[in-house]
């Protein structure tokens, strides 16, 4: 062979040997996700099919944990290799040291011939002055709120859509010759805290996953039972683990909703996963590449009366984790390793997969001999957890747990522990750190945390300021738990300055002369809403300054529902109609789910359980000028509606139709379709009534047999007279 050819070949077979020893890592990585959300987990609605196909071609880890359930201190851990006591001092733990961020496990990728590339959730902290894009090839960080972003073009696209978008462009722009090790951090499965309209507001998914579990009865929390609760300690009961209970979960309607929302979620991370590896395989490097699947923290469904993570228990610690390498034999793929796993691991794990030395200071272990099938003797059989973030309104603790115990220690509460014996009683309910029994145990379990702590940097120094609670256990009205009420009990909805608390299209709103302002040139197609984000509501006394533009139509949208079917801004629901140029239309009751006008402006009416509205009684209706300032008033009890302009009655119903009928919602305004309009909205604020107000029922309001229909919307048959009640 001549020496040019032998050099070329020489060169290729190194190349090859280089790849084979250096595989490309790609690392899938959510938000908020417990591992029971995964049809490989055996989550029986969850579609999943790419994710499950992952685990069938590679190894789903069963134990795997986060030594820390909060995002910024996870994602540090897997950076740096080390736990956040360890990263950081203990005067202030959850800053990383200048010495630890300066090289991250990616830095020694790239120093040992990856290009490294990460796109989505960063969410991270660094040495001051450090910057991410610093420590990759290629970088973008690509955030939620919102979700969805408007593109050039005019297009919405999801989050979860975008970073796949350039997780795509990554590989097809990947030299040949040379391993890549590429992160995509998915913002969801994280609710946007600042947006808690259910649905699609609160849990937003890639539209991929439009309509899916639509018809389906999610089941209820297994560990819903109110006694759990109300056995936990009041640090608990208060934290915000409570209160965002009541954002998500605190209600039937609310829970099945923001459920469907979180697996569409989970559903469209698959789709796009799908999308992904599909472009791999197109790309040629699939065939030596390795697929990393977890999560940053595990997730409070609703179980135990909680919600978000940050806890000791099983649902927060836990997540999931799948490793896939593409280049194992079959006899090696679709295994379940029993063993325990840690995030801790995953740096340590990167690194010997490209063969480069792992640190000394690397506090993980690689996975690499679990994956191939082969467990170290020496394996652990304990894991290290704490949480320190945000101290003054979470509950700091640290603890161990083992194969069959779990220990934890909240320090800054009166170094309250829990004691649980995890193979008798693996969903934590009886507390055993004061059962004499246990007392030897517990006192070991102790201990050995103690112990632990000194390794990783020893006891974290004293909370700077008060521990605040965050709600009550049983908060009276559950929609100002977190939107707190003024002196006089109202909330205000408009801060004078911005749109920011509501979520529309800037197309149709701005802020004007201090007013929340919806403008339409008259070519509408739809009516456009704008929407608040600040919570639902239920029972309310709302009150607002309203100018309309002679021909204007609006209204007060409220306990409505989002129908991302039709737009992510579209709100049907219950509503005080705001109408310029018709004083039969103005502040009367409507609704757009599809009974329509439930009553005329000046009519009392009752809704009985069929949906029919009827006319129980009249008002005199008056005239009010468009152009002027008004005050609208709206009330709502219960099952019981009503409606003032400037003082005057306009609207009195009672709804008796249970399944027509609605108890809670968002609040909204739009603009409508018709002639070019201007709408305003100043001084709007709201008062957050009792949730347990009692629902007046047929036995309270007999409808009379001269009660009539009332006239239904649209073009009607000639000749047309109401029905009589008693005709019925």
């Amino acid at each position: 062979m001549k020496p040019v050819l032998l050099l070329a070949a020489l060169a290729c077979a190194f190349t090859h040997l280089v790849q084979a020893a250096q595989p490309n890592i790609v690392f899938f990585f959510t938000d908020d996700q417990t591992s029971s959300s995964l049809g490989c987990y055996g989550h029986p609605i969850a579609k999943t099919p790419n994710i499950d196909s992952l685990a069938d071609r590679g190894v789903r880890f069963q134990n795997a944990f986060v030594s820390q359930s909060i995002c910024w201190v996870s994602r540090s851990t897997i950076l740096t290799g080390l736990t956040g006591r360890s990263y950081g001092t203990p005067e202030d733990p959850e800053q990383p040291r200048p010495e630890v961020s300066k090289s991250l496990y990616t830095d020694i990728l790239r120093e040992n011939g990856y290009r490294t590339g990460h796109y989505g959730k960063w969410h991270t902290k660094l040495a001051k002055g450090d910057k991410p894009a610093r420590h990759f090839d290629e970088f973008e960080d690509i955030g939620r709120n919102p979700f969805y972003k408007k593109q050039p073009d005019g297009s919405m696209r999801h989050e979860t859509e975008l970073i796949i978008d350039r997780g795509i462009e990554f590989v097809k722009n990947q030299p040949k010759d040379k391993p890549f090790a590429l992160n995509l951090w998915f913002n969801a499965c994280h609710a946007e805290d600042s947006d808690r309209r259910p649905g699609i507001g609160h849990f937003a998914w890639p539209s991929s996953a439009n309509g899916m579990y639509e018809d389906m009865e999610m089941y209820a929390p297994r560990l819903n039972d109110p006694a759990i609760f109300e056995k936990l300690p009041d640090f608990f009961k208060t934290s915000i683990t409570r209160e965002r209970y009541f954002w998500r979960w605190n209600t039937e309607e609310k829970y099945q909703t923001n459920m469907r929302a979180y697996l569409r979620m989970v559903s469209g991370i698959d789709n796009e996963i799908g999308r992904f590896m599909k472009a791999l395989e197109e790309a040629g490097l699939a065939e030596n590449t390795i697929v990393v699947y977890s999560a940053d923290n595990g997730y409070h469904m609703a179980n135990r009366g909680l919600a978000g993570k940050w806890s000791h228990f099983e649902e927060s610690l836990r997540v999931p984790l799948i490793v896939a390498d593409l280049r194992a034999p079959k006899e090696k793929q679709g295994k379940v390793s029993e063993a325990m796993a840690l995030n801790l691991d995953l740096p340590a794990t990167f690194l010997d997969w490209a063969g480069v030395p792992v640190p000394e200071r690397y506090q993980g272990r690689s996975l690499k001999p679990l994956v191939a099938g082969e467990k170290p003797a020496d394996w652990r059989t304990e894991t290290f957890h704490e949480h320190f973030a945000v101290r003054n309104r979470i509950p700091p603790y640290e603890g161990l747990r083992t194969e069959q115990y779990k220990y934890a220690c909240y320090f800054d509460h009166d170094n309250y522990e829990f004691l649980y014996d995890l193979k008798k009683d693996p969903d934590e309910l009886v507390n055993l750190a004061e059962d004499p029994q246990h007392a030897t145990t517990l006192k070991e379990m102790r201990e050995r945390t103690k112990q632990v702590v000194a390794k990783l940097g020893g006891p974290l120094g004293p909370r700077k300021g008060p521990f605040t609670a965050s709600t009550p256990p049983h908060p009276v009205a559950s929609a100002a738990v977190t939107e707190k009420p003024g002196p006089d009990g109202f909330v205000n909805l408009l801060n004078g300055k911005n749109l920011r608390g509501w979520s529309g299209d800037d197309q149709y709103w701005s802020f004007e002369d201090g007013a929340l302002t919806g403008v339409t040139d008259g070519s509408l197609k739809m009516n456009r809403f704008i929407t608040w984000t600040g919570s639902t509501v239920r029972n309310f006394d709302l009150r607002v300054q309203v100018k309309v533009t002679a021909g204007g139509n609006s209204g007060l949208q409220y306990r409505g529902t989002s129908r991302p079917d039709l737009g992510l801004d579209v709100v049907t629901g219950y509503q005080c109609d705001i109408v310029a140029n018709n004083p039969d239309y103005n502040g009367m009751l409507y609704e757009e789910k599809g009974r329509r006008i439930l009553s005329h402006t000046g009519e009392k009416v009752i809704v009985d359980t069929s949906g029919e509205p009827w006319v129980v009684g009249k008002m005199p209706v008056k005239e009010f000028a468009p152009d002027e300032w008004h005050e609208y008033r709206v009330l709502v009890r219960g099952n019981h509606y009503q409606h003032w302009i400037d003082g005057h009655q306009t609207a009195d119903l009672i709804d008796l139709d249970e399944k027509g009928r609605s108890l809670e919602g968002v609040l909204a305004v739009q603009v409508h379709v018709g002639p070019a309009m201007k709408i305003q909205y100043k001084d709007f604020k709201i008062k957050h009534l009792p949730d347990d107000l009692p629902l007046q029922t047929a036995k309270d309001h007999s409808i009379p047999a001269d009660a009539y229909g009332v006239k239904p919307q649209g073009k009607l048959p000639k000749g047309w007279t109401a029905p009589r009640y008693g005709d019925k």
